[in-house]
């Protein structure tokens, strides 16, 4: 599983979502769109906006996600997190 995670430099949500995928055990790549416009166009490519955080999980967008939401998308895939 392949998980990238685009973020704003402060996001209290991304913060919680990256807390949740290292508790979990879960690895993922960390892309700042703060720090690179390019991830930003990224994410609104991949997912129709640019607000943080937007996961991608393989090629499922979750934009402007949740702790909450990633935990659905988990158990209804059978991923035991």
């Amino acid at each position: 599983m392949k998980i990238i995670v685009y973020k704003k430099t402060g996001c209290p949500w991304a913060s919680d979502v990256e807390d949740y995928l290292k508790e979990k055990g879960l690895d993922y790549e960390e892309r700042d769109m703060m720090k690179k416009s390019q991830y930003r166009d990224e994410a609104q490519q991949l997912s129709g906006q640019s607000k943080s955080p937007t996961v991608i999980i393989d090629d499922k967008a979750f934009p402007d996600t949740d702790v909450e939401q990633l935990e659905e998308y988990f158990e209804s895939r059978g991923v035991a997190v």
